[in-house]
């Protein structure tokens, strides 16, 4: 019975988590600023190309032609809409052409000035990824380290899971239909440990590398990974267990497309296909999709935000049965750090296990979790 209400109550917890930012908030105060603020410079001061950057309460205008505007008019016009504190025109330098801070005029705005979405740096060993990390995948490269409770498994009850991985862009250029594109590699290590052990048993680790390519325009974005994975059970554990051990071991490609539809709301769909397998008799296709939800308004200093993501991956060698990954919280970031985040998430997790050792095994946990992005 206590099993059933802890499942219960977590289910309960995973809805609120996935709606409750996002219905408090259906229309955003950002988007309401950039339309009202483009229909003024269209209508009002028959501006044409022109680009605008909405971030809390200051509006940034990005133009080289002002079509004879007087600027001064352009912010006071800007600054009437409710919201809206803070107002820079620059051009396509970035110098400062007018600005409702005076002190800032025909200054350099830097990276943190322009906008929350950085322009990606060019060239070797650039910084961010293209590509942005998977919020609820359990296999995404990253530093991380949690408590998992498994409600319903006859060996393990509080588990320790650790990860540690990157992706690092080796190489970023220009691209055609202005986009950009980059290749670089992944690395990732994950550990899970039975704190309920006396000396918190290693169980399993798996090791993931591999190298990848990305591509970007705007929101669109793609990733090819070729990688190796292998897994080992911690010599603890095996002492203490008898269990038939699995030399798993593969290579594999995959590749992943992601849209962010707005500031809010972002999707991605993607496969695999596996060779080189061991076991060898191991069905090679995947498939994986998902859905990821961030408030665009911040608090605590414009560093924080609610987000919400929903992860679904399916096997060929599971019969195609649903792997459900579920993570909600907090976010810390720095706008225009490129992508840089630590993010304490609650997750919930249903379907086959992703520790390689026991891929076979249909599990269900959840626990709180610190996941670092970089």
């Amino acid at each position: 019975m206590k099993q059933e209400k802890a499942v219960s109550i977590l289910k309960t917890l995973a809805v609120l988590l996935l709606c409750f930012p996002f219905i408090a908030r259906a229309a955003t105060r950002d988007d309401f600023i950039q339309g009202y603020a483009s229909a003024v410079l269209e209508r009002e001061f028959h501006m044409k190309k022109f680009s605008l950057d909405v971030a809390g309460e200051s509006v940034r205008v990005t133009s080289d032609d002002l079509t004879g505007a007087d600027p001064d008019k352009v912010i006071a016009a800007l600054m009437s809409i409710a919201g809206v504190k803070k107002v820079t025109i620059v051009d396509s330098r970035g110098i400062v052409v007018a600005s409702s801070t005076p002190q800032e005029q025909g200054t350099k705005v830097t990276l943190q000035e322009k906008s929350i979405k950085p322009d990606y740096e060019l060239g070797f060993l650039p910084a961010g990824n293209l590509f942005e990390p998977l919020v609820a995948d359990p296999r995404w490269p990253r530093f991380s380290m949690g408590y998992r409770y498994f409600p319903n498994d006859r060996e393990l009850g509080s588990v320790g899971a650790v990860s540690f991985g990157e992706t690092i862009a080796l190489y970023r250029e220009r691209g055609p239909f202005s986009g950009r594109w980059e290749v670089g590699f992944q690395a990732g290590v994950f550990s899970i440990f039975d704190l309920d052990a006396p000396s918190s048993d290693l169980i399993n680790t798996d090791f993931f590398a591999g190298g990848q390519a990305t591509y970007r325009i705007e929101d669109l974005s793609a990733i090819f990974r070729i990688f190796h994975q292998s897994s080992h059970l911690g010599d603890e554990f095996l002492l203490r267990n008898r269990i038939d051990r699995v030399n798993l071991s593969f290579e594999g490609v995959d590749l992943k497309l992601s849209y962010r539809l707005f500031d809010w709301l972002r999707l991605y769909t993607g496969g695999a296909y596996l060779f080189n397998l061991d076991p060898s008799g191991l069905k090679p296709w995947a498939s994986q999709g998902g859905i990821e939800l961030q408030t665009p308004w911040r608090f605590w200093g414009d560093s924080t935000r609610f987000v919400t993501a929903l992860d679904l991956q399916h096997r060929q060698e599971n019969k195609w049965s649903t792997e459900t990954s579920v993570r909600g919280g907090l976010q810390f970031e720095r706008p225009g750090s490129f992508m840089r985040k630590i993010s304490f998430l609650f997750e919930y997790y249903k379907g086959h296990s992703p520790n390689g050792q026991f891929f076979d095994r249909k599990i269900e946990y959840f626990g709180p979790g610190l996941y670092l992005d970089f």
